[in-house]
């Protein structure tokens, strides 16, 4: 039998004793599943996707739940990186233990079963140090942090003054409100396309804004500034975003009438 660990929030704890591990991850090629790792010599290396994970927060920490799984199971097992490729190959689980554990730098490799786990399967659940492992990547270390909205997480500790104390040049943090009105305005009317899609650029990176005043540009001539609109304030909890989403789920172009459908149908 092949020993796995797999990290999760202390608040899982009880249902996983009681039901198992649910396929919640989606994992190469969108297949529900639950990632996981061999149970290396290596106390670290076994537990090094503790603290990345704990950047997306988790209510009391994460607990390391060990599991057995049969020799003959099919995983997939790769680094990170190659999910998004579609290159992590599939083998069984020993074949998995005996790849990573031969492996120089197993530092960001996961396996990836794809299924749930049953209560059966789980050997036992412990408490694991909160500070073993790496953040954002292997040998981050020393690096300069990204805060562009794609590597930024929001909410996490610290991320505010990161932010101001290394701005990014296209992901904030965003102009206040009355600069963002000011730019609006000195574009003109209709406006200018770019200055008008560089303000909703901004504006798209609060989560409420004076929709009143940015409604007129649902009437742009540029489809681009009324396609910006829609993801800009698609996710606004302002109210009266509904009704305009609405203007312009008949636009007669296809790039904002797809972008009203995108904002409308993510959670």
């Amino acid at each position: 039998m092949a020993m796995f660990v797999h990290l999760t929030s202390a608040a899982n704890a009880p249902r996983v004793r009681r039901s198992g591990i649910r396929a919640v991850s989606h994992g190469q090629g969108g297949v529900r599943g639950v990632f996981c790792f061999p149970v290396l010599p290596s106390y670290t290396l076994t537990h090094q996707w503790l603290r990345e994970l704990a950047r997306s927060g988790s209510r009391g920490g994460l607990v390391a739940v060990q599991v057995r799984l049969d020799d003959g199971q099919d995983v997939l097992v790769g680094r990170y990186g190659d999910r998004a490729r579609g290159a992590q190959a599939a083998v069984t689980a020993v074949e998995a233990v005996r790849r990573i554990g031969a492996l120089e730098d197993p530092r960001g490799w996961e396996v990836f079963v794809p299924r749930a786990i049953g209560p059966r399967e789980v050997h036992r659940i412990r408490t694991a140090p909160q500070v073993a492992g790496w953040r954002y990547w292997p040998d981050a270390h020393g690096v300069r942090p990204c805060t562009c909205l794609g590597c930024r997480v929001r909410g996490e500790y610290g991320s505010r003054r990161l932010r101001e104390r290394l701005p990014h040049p296209l992901d904030g943090p965003p102009p206040p409100v009355k600069v963002l009105l000011a730019r609006v305005a000195a574009a003109g009317d209709p406006g200018d396309p770019a200055a008008l899609r560089e303000a909703l650029h901004w504006f798209g990176m609060r989560r409420r804004g004076p929709l009143a005043q940015l409604a007129r540009l649902a009437g742009h001539p540029d489809p681009g500034v009324r396609e910006n609109l829609v993801w800009a304030v698609g996710r606004w909890s302002t109210p009266g975003v509904a009704e305009l989403l609405e203007s312009l789920a008949d636009d007669p172009h296809p790039d904002v009438r797809e972008a009203v459908e995108t904002v409308r149908s993510d959670p």
